[in-house]
Formats: C-alpha cells, structure tokens, sequence
C-alpha cells in the first residue's frame, strides 16, 4: 500500500503540526493505521499548491474562491478530498477496519460536529491571537490580515486583555461545563457511550488545539475545569489514536 498524503500548515512548534482541522484527519490515519506521509505548505501558497493539484475552490459568502487544508491524495485510488469531515467519511468508506461512525452513526455525528464548531466562536479570537505567535512568519502575516478581513476587526482589538478576554473565558468555561454534563449523560468514556467514534476526535482535535497553542497557564486553566476531565479526554482519544 501507498502512504497517502496529508495537505497540512507548518508551525514554529516542534512537531510542526497544531491545526484542529488537519489535527482530524491526521487522528483517523492515525486511529485506522494507515501509512501517511504530510507535505507541509505555508498559509499563502496554499491556492496555488492546492490548484497545482486540480482541486476545485470553496467559495466564500462575497462568492470569491477560497482554498483551505486539510487535503488529502490517496495514490492508491487517485481520490482527492478536502475538508476533514469528507476526509473523515472517505476513509471510513475506503478503508472500512477500525469504524469511526460505528452503528450507522455518520449523520449523527455530522450534526454534532456542526454543533460543537459553532461552540468555539466566542473564544475564537483569542485563539487566533495565539495561533499567529506560533506560525511561521510568512503565515503569520498573512494569517493576521486574512483573519481580520473576515471578522472586520482590527487585529489589536481581537482579544485586548481586560474585561472583554474575561468574558470570553467564562463563555468557554459554560460550554465545557456544557461539555461535562453531556459527557455524563452518554453512559461510558466516549461520546458515544462505549463505542469510540469521530465524534470523539472532533472533541480531542479541539482540545489538542487549544493545548499548542495557548499559554502554558492558559491551558493549565483549561485542564482544570470540571476536575481535570479535559486532559484526560484529549490523553485517552491520543492514545486510542496511537498518538500518545
């Protein structure tokens, strides 16, 4: 078999990779133990490396193109797929072993995955603040412009400290609490009750997120709401995931 390749953004961390995007497909390659190999491609030369390979563009609500990671090739069966949850649902088709939507669960957890992305807009922006210090210059420059083109706001004004960021953390703080009340109502250790799935990696990809990117006491913060759970969650989908 052919290692497939993973479309991914490169970073100053070491291990280079950070995105929750690109953090799920690299969780299913992973999980499903399937060879993979990550071409790495700083934030302005995504376009022209993603159009260099016959993708065809996602359009943004003005109608201009936009070209996102990740991406990934799979020489095996000449598929090329953008988006993590098509990505998600590709794999699970073409390589069946080892479900992520098992019981059928695909729509379901579809949904949820809509949810749960929706949940992190509040919180976004200082995350953002966070993302370019660890970004290559080349795309941090163009991750700030870009960034505060679409939320028409002056990257200064993004997560200024004070009053404004600490409603944003007790914002975050409700939807983890959120989190942990749906957490106990599903009857095991993952989303799904007993049956790992993706739902699981959607929720770990985020955690994994905020833990490279934020502050050392930022995430410690994080870590100790609701009795540590959130650590333990993001330890045990990076285990299930040969990831540890």
């Amino acid at each position: 078999m052919k290692p497939l390749i993973l479309y991914d953004i490169p970073s100053e961390l070491p291990g280079n990779y950070w995105s929750p995007n690109t953090s799920k497909s690299r969780f299913v390659l992973s999980y499903k133990e399937l060879p993979f190999e990550t071409v790495w491609v700083e934030y302005p030369d995504i376009a022209t490396v993603l159009k260099g390979l016959g993708l065809a563009p996602k359009k943004k609500p003005d109608s201009s193109d936009i070209y996102t990671v990740p991406v990934l090739s799979d020489p095996n069966t000449g598929a090329l797929i953008d988006e993590s949850l098509e990505i998600a649902a590709y794999l699970e088709k073409t390589y069946p072993a080892k479900s992520i939507f098992p019981h059928g669960s695909e729509m379901l957890i579809r949904v949820f995955d809509s949810a749960y992305l929706d949940s992190a807009h509040p919180i976004v922006r200082l995350i953002y603040v966070r993302v370019a210090e660890i970004l290559n210059p080349v795309s941090a420059e163009f991750f700030r412009r870009t960034r505060s083109e679409r939320l028409q706001l002056p990257w200064e004004e993004f997560s200024p400290e004070g009053p404004k960021r600490d409603g944003d953390w007790a914002y975050l703080e409700q939807g983890f609490n959120k989190g942990e009340t749906l957490r106990k109502k599903s009857g095991g250790q993952w989303v799904m009750g007993d049956a790992f799935s993706y739902a699981d990696i959607i929720m770990a990809s985020r955690l994994f997120w905020y833990k490279r990117v934020l502050k050392e006491d930022e995430w410690a913060r994080i870590s100790s709401w609701n009795g540590g759970r959130w650590t333990k969650v993001l330890d045990r989908v990076q285990q299930e995931c040969h990831l540890a």
